[in-house]
């Protein structure tokens, strides 16, 4: 069972406090047959107290010990970075899937977290729990804008998949962004206005998806006449709770393959 530690990185000043944790992978390691531990540590003040929540989470095909390509599993660890809630990542190899996985996790799918010794599923049911469990600070999208933007990610594939240059595959992509453009250009700079929120984290990392997929199998990249989509991405892949829960490229490239080629 892979396992890495985090507490949230948006207070990764409070190690200036003299808090220090070593910085070898090997110093975590634990004996015992295939296993392979991996620890991260920064400190979250307001998270002190809170027992760290267990989420198993895809890992990486092309580094150990790292997280991998699953924008839902992201989408739940930035709500949790966001939250500044301390997190315990279990990394599941989806393509061997461990025993001990399938028996809190019977479909064989990622994230599942743990909630009062309860194994929950699906990135929708587990986000809304976080909100319920730790209000503050809040992420709700009121639900006139939920589903702002929700349409790309399903036309992404679309298109990705597509092997008909005319088959309007890329034109249904170019509507949901332009739509998102327009709604950005008067809402924005987040989907809820000044302050981020869910549909902002559930959003994010598909972008961060089609951005990287699209570009390395289409050649293809948001065109400059959606203005506002571009820097709205910026602005949240920037972002020091982005940035540690990304998938690397090489990860993402991967893990679009089979659709791709199948």
């Amino acid at each position: 069972m892979s396992t890495a530690v985090a507490l949230s990185s948006s207070l990764k000043h409070n190690l200036a406090l003299g808090i220090r944790f070593p910085q070898n992978p090997s110093f975590y390691r634990r004996n015992g047959p295939k296993v392979s531990t991996f620890r991260t540590f920064t400190v979250a003040m307001a998270a002190s107290n809170t027992t760290p929540l267990e989420i198993c989470v895809k890992a990486s095909v092309s580094t150990p010990n790292k997280l991998g390509d699953c924008p839902f599993c992201q989408r739940v660890l930035l709500t949790m970075e966001e939250k500044h809630l301390p997190y315990e990542m279990k990394l599941v190899d989806l393509s061997n899937k461990p025993e001990w996985f399938l028996q809190i996790s019977p479909e064989g799918k990622v994230p599942v977290v743990k909630f009062d010794e309860k194994w929950v599923p699906d990135s929708d049911v587990i986000a809304q729990s976080l909100e319920e469990k730790y209000p503050n600070p809040p992420l709700v999208t009121p639900q006139e804008k939920a589903l702002v933007g929700s349409k790309i990610f399903s036309t992404f594939i679309g298109f990705l998949k597509s092997k008909d240059p005319s088959g309007g595959t890329e034109q249904a992509l170019l509507d949901e962004l332009s739509s998102f453009n327009d709604f950005i250009k008067e809402n924005g700079p987040f989907i809820n206005g000044e302050k981020i929120s869910a549909a902002d984290l559930s959003l994010a990392p598909k972008l961060y998806h089609l951005e990287i997929a699209l570009g390395h199998y289409k050649k293809w990249s948001i065109p400059d006449t959606l203005p506002y989509t571009k820097p709205y991405m910026k602005r949240i892949f920037s972002m020091d709770s982005f940035m540690k829960t990304r998938a690397s490229p090489e990860d993402v490239i991967a893990g679009w393959r089979p659709k791709v080629m199948g």
